[in-house]
């Protein structure tokens, strides 16, 4: 359960600074900008995703302890 809760972090934390690099670089990479319903909260978006990753790498260390 450790390891999953690792890799869904990691997958939402590239997403979300990919998110980031494209509406700030212009640099094409990531699944933000290509989900249409998203259209004008990229950067909301982005940032939820990093915030989660957090989440998700905290949840994965608390289940560490057991």
């Amino acid at each position: 359960m450790q390891a999953l809760l690792e890799c869904l972090g990691f997958v939402a934390l590239v997403q979300g600074v990919l998110g980031l690099l494209h509406e700030f670089t212009g640099w094409d990479a990531g699944l933000v900008q290509r989900i249409g319903f998203l259209d004008g909260h990229e950067v909301y978006a982005s940032v939820a995703l990093i915030g989660m990753a957090i989440a998700l790498f905290a949840a994965a260390e608390s289940r560490k302890a057991d």
